[in-house]
């Protein structure tokens, strides 16, 4: 039924909530602003008064929930070592995909509407995003020369975490057969093994560089 009220509405406000909570409810693709409108009590054509279209209200919608998701992440609170600013990070991560699942599938099970170009939602999106490299830049350095190696490890995690988090919101791991306890090791394992995938690049990495250096002491004694 639609809510009537005799107290004035914030009615911009009141779309985002009214739109969330139909996505909850019945999923994205049958959202409306007639439905919308009609969940408040409002005519048909007041939401259009503040957004031009569905795809507006939309974007707004995932817009804030990569607002939320960024204040959630930056809530795990200071670590001085940065490996366990990013095991932090991890488990804020996975605690917000399980503890959020409408605002998780909206952001990243979604297409972004065309109108996201224009509402703020790549800023919020990036703001999330540069929540992990911020971390990694602490790990490989800050200096410029680092930037691809910190995008490439960033986006490593993101959808390593994502692919997780994704199954957990399925239905498919109660059928796997997995051996007992399993599913609940499953957090911890990952964010474990993405630490000794990343520790063993660096290794390589910093490997041919530490012969370099010691070819070169050799090469000054002889």
């Amino acid at each position: 039924m639609p809510k009537t009220s005799d107290t004035p509405i914030d009615l911009k406000e009141a779309c985002v909530r009214a739109a969330h909570e139909f996505i909850a409810e019945q999923g994205v693709e049958q959202l409306s602003l007639r439905e919308v409108a009609r969940r408040l009590g409002v005519s048909h054509q007041a939401p259009y008064k503040h957004y031009p279209s569905r795809d507006h209200l939309l974007a707004e919608v995932i817009r804030r929930c990569y607002r939320d998701f960024a204040l959630y992440l930056d809530a795990r609170g200071q670590h001085d070592d940065p490996w366990e600013d990013l095991a932090a990070l991890g488990r804020r991560y996975q605690a917000f995909a399980a503890s959020h699942p409408v605002e998780y599938r909206l952001m990243f099970n979604t297409p972004w509407p065309q109108a996201g170009e224009d509402s703020g939602l790549a800023a919020e999106a990036t703001h999330a995003f540069d929540v992990l490299r911020a971390v990694l830049r602490r790990i490989h350095g800050a200096d410029k020369s680092q930037r691809p190696q910190v995008d490439l490890d960033a986006l490593f995690i993101w959808s390593n975490m994502h692919g997780m988090a994704s199954i957990a919101q399925s239905s498919v791991m109660s059928h796997l057969g997995l051996a007992p306890g399993v599913g609940r090791r499953v957090p911890d394992h990952l964010r474990e093994m993405i630490g000794h995938a990343m520790a063993q690049s660096i290794a390589l990495r910093e490997a041919p560089q530490a012969q370099a250096v010691s070819d070169k002491g050799r090469s000054r004694k002889a």
